[in-house]
C-alpha cells in the first residue's frame, strides 16, 4: 500500500504552504530523508524530506496551495530497482533499423538540452522565460552557482525595453545632399550676396511614433504578502515613534583598522561593524529592558536574554534572521553567526527557527547608501535600530572645527511600553559605547 506524504506543522502560526518547486520527479526512485520539493511558507522556503524510501508518486503541481495535513504526493515503498543497461552487448542488439531512430533522437539534443535547462529552472524564472521566448542558456546567471535568478531575466528584459525605445525615439538619418555643378560651385556677384544653394534631396526626420509604457504583473508570494500583513499591522496597532542621534565613528573605525588582520587570522571571520553595533546594543537593552520586551494582551513580557535580528536583503525580500542568545556570544561569535545567516538567507536554506522568536532587531540601510530613515517596528517587538552611511562631516570638538566619520541612528519604538526618556538614553547609551570602544569592551 503506498506510503501517502501529506504537509507537516512547520511551524507557529503557518497554516498554508505553496508547492514551490519538485526536486525529484515523478516516477523517481527517492531514498528516506531525501529532500524531494520545496514549500514555500510565509516565512521560508522548506525542503520537504522524503518520510520513506520508493517510488514518488507526485499528486500535487507546482504553485498548488496545501494546509497541514494534506496529502501531497505517495510513496510506492520497496526496494531500488536495479539498473537496466548492460553495456555494449546492449548496443549490438540494436536492429538496423533503429539507426534512424538515433539519427533523430541526436538532431533533437538541441531541444533536450533546452528542456533540461527549463527543468532546472525556479518557476518563477521559468515562467518569465517561457512568456518571453528567451534561451536561457544565453543569459548570465548571478545566483548560487551561476544559477538563473528572476532578477537576471528582469535586468535583461528591462534592457531590451530601453534599448528599443532608444531605438524608437532616434531620428532617422538624413540623406546626403545631391551634388550638381552649381552646388559645387556657388556663383558669388559683387551686387549681391547669393546663398548657398541647399540639396533639393534633404529630407525632414521621419516622424517618431510614440511608445506606450508596458505592463507587467506578478502574483505576491506568500512571504511578500506575510511582510505587507505584517508592516500594515504594525503601524496599526503600535504607537510607533523614532528618535535620532549621531555617532562620531573615528574610535571604532581606528580600532578595526589596527587589529582587523589579527582577527581575522585568529578567528576566521572579517570584524565589521556590525559586531560594535550588536555588542552595544546588547549592553543598552541590559540598562533598558523595556527596548527588549514585547506586547503579549495587556501583559509586557520582559526578556532576560537578547535574541537579535539582523535584517538582510534577499532574492526573496528582506528577511530578520535571529542571532539566538546574542548577549552570551563574543564579537567573533556574533560575526560568525550573522555571517552564517546571511548566506543562508541568500541560498533561501533559512529555517523557520531562524527567523523566529526575536526579541530586538537592527537594520542596516547604510549599505544602500541610507542617510535617514524611520524603521517599521517587527512586532511584537517594542524596539529596532536603524543603522545608516557613515559620512565624513564637519563637526566642533574641543572648541575646533574638524572632520570626522559620522553615522545617523535612528531607534523606532513603540511609545506604549518604551517612555521618551528610555528611548533617547538608549541611544545615548550606544552612542557612548561606540565612541570609546574602551568601555564597549568593559561594558560599563
Amino acid at each position: 500500500m503506498p506510503f501517502e506524504v501529506d504537509i507537516p506543522q512547520l511551524g507557529e502560526s503557518v497554516n498554508e504552504v505553496t508547492v514551490l518547486e519538485w526536486l525529484c520527479a515523478d516516477g523517481d526512485y527517492v531514498d528516506k530523508d531525501e529532500p524531494i520539493c520545496v514549500l514555500e511558507t510565509d516565512k521560508a522556503n522548506v525542503d520537504l524530506p522524503a518520510p520513506t524510501s520508493g517510488v514518488l508518486r507526485q499528486l500535487r503541481k507546482v504553485d498548488d496551495i496545501l494546509s497541514v495535513g494534506d496529502v501531497l504526493a505517495q510513496i510506492e515503498e520497496g526496494e531500488r530497482p536495479a539498473d537496466s543497461g548492460n553495456g555494449a552487448g546492449a548496443e549490438e542488439a540494436v536492429p538496423e533499423a533503429a539507426g534512424d531512430a538515433r539519427d533523430e533522437e541526436a538532431a533533437d539534443d538541441g531541444d533536450a538540452a533546452a528542456a533540461a535547462d527549463l527543468s532546472e529552472l525556479s518557476p518563477a524564472v521559468r515562467r518569465l522565460v517561457e512568456e518571453n521566448d528567451l534561451d536561457p542558456t544565453q543569459i548570465q546567471g548571478t545566483g548560487r552557482g551561476g544559477r538563473l535568478i528572476k532578477q537576471d531575466i528582469l535586468a535583461l528584459l528591462m534592457e531590451r525595453e530601453r534599448d528599443a525605445r532608444d531605438a524608437a525615439a532616434a531620428p532617422a538619418p538624413e540623406p546626403a545632399a545631391a551634388v550638381t555643378p552649381e552646388s559645387a560651385a556657388p556663383v558669388v556677384t559683387r551686387s549681391t550676396p547669393q546663398p548657398a544653394p541647399r540639396a533639393e534631396a534633404a529630407a525632414k526626420p521621419a516622424p517618431v511614433a510614440p511608445t506606450e509604457g508596458g505592463v507587467r504583473r506578478e502574483p505576491m508570494s506568500r512571504m511578500r504578502k506575510r511582510i505587507a500583513q505584517r508592516l500594515v499591522e504594525a503601524q496599526r496597532t503600535a504607537a510607533m515613534l523614532t528618535t535620532f542621534n549621531e555617532v562620531d565613528m573615528v574610535e571604532v573605525m581606528a580600532l578595526r583598522k589596527r587589529h582587523k588582520e589579527r582577527f581575522q587570522e585568529k578567528h576566521g571571520v572579517s570584524l565589521g561593524l556590525m559586531s560594535f553595533f550588536s555588542r552595544a546594543t546588547i549592553v543598552a537593552l541590559r540598562d533598558m529592558p523595556a527596548v527588549n520586551a514585547s506586547l503579549e494582551d495587556d501583559d509586557i513580557v520582559y526578556h532576560d536574554y537578547v535574541n537579535l535580528g539582523i535584517a538582510v536583503s534577499s532574492e526573496r525580500g528582506v528577511m530578520v534572521p535571529i542571532v539566538r542568545n546574542a548577549h552570551s556570544l563574543t564579537m567573533a561569535g556574533i560575526e560568525a553567526e550573522i555571517k552564517r545567516l546571511a548566506l543562508a538567507a541568500r541560498d533561501s536554506k533559512l529555517t523557520l527557527d531562524e527567523l523566529s522568536g526575536g526579541t530586538f532587531t537592527i537594520t542596516n540601510g547604510g549599505v544602500f547608501g541610507s542617510m535617514m530613515s524611520t524603521p517599521i517596528l517587527t512586532p511584537p517587538q517594542t524596539g529596532i535600530l536603524g543603522m545608516h552611511a557613515i559620512k565624513d562631516r564637519p563637526i566642533a570638538v574641543d572648541g575646533q572645527v574638524v572632520i570626522r566619520p559620522i553615522m545617523y541612528l535612528a531607534l523606532t519604538y513603540d511609545h506604549r511600553v518604551v517612555d521618551g526618556e528610555q528611548s533617547v538614553k538608549f541611544l545615548v547609551r550606544i552612542k557612548d559605547l561606540l565612541e570609546d570602544p574602551a568601555r564597549l569592551m568593559l561594558e560599563v
